[in-house]
């Protein structure tokens, strides 16, 4: 089941869930009462659990792409960064994050996403993403 103390690890996975994983191999995770299923274009399908996480499938191969944190997710990213710290908190404990403007996230290129609660100043959701979202065949699901 989701682990909600898991560390969060870019490239591999978080909430004891790894990216790359098929639709069906975490059947009992999706298909949990807690699970909202959401069609979001003609490639993603998103499931969003338990106010804990969210999953992006890719539909033409069935893989987990992408994971993000939701509020009630308590595990940390590199034993440190968690949803709720502070952005200033987040710099201080790593410095490669950078504000992209395009797409309002933090961004590091150790395969993190970060946004954050303008108002607030915090950590609103983490994302972890495989190496080949950028690929030019990731639309494809070449990978």
């Amino acid at each position: 089941m989701i682990d909600y103390y898991a560390p969060i690890i870019p490239y591999v996975g978080m909430a004891g869930i790894l990216l790359y994983s098929k639709e069906e191999e975490v059947n009992k995770i999706v298909s949990l009462d807690n699970a909202e299923k959401k069609i979001l274009n003609d490639k993603w399908i998103r499931y969003d659990i338990d106010n804990a996480v969210e999953l992006f499938f890719h539909k033409i191969n069935g893989k987990l792409f992408r994971i993000t944190t939701l509020g009630d997710y308590k595990g940390k990213l590199f034993e440190k960064i968690k949803v709720g710290m502070t952005v200033e908190d987040l710099i201080e404990y790593d410095s490669s994050f950078y504000y992209d403007e395009f797409e309002e996230v933090y961004e590091s290129d150790k395969g993190i996403f970060i946004e954050t609660d303008p108002q607030t100043n915090t950590v609103k959701w983490i994302s972890v993403y495989i190496k080949e979202l950028d690929d030019i065949n990731f639309d494809d699901g070449q990978w």
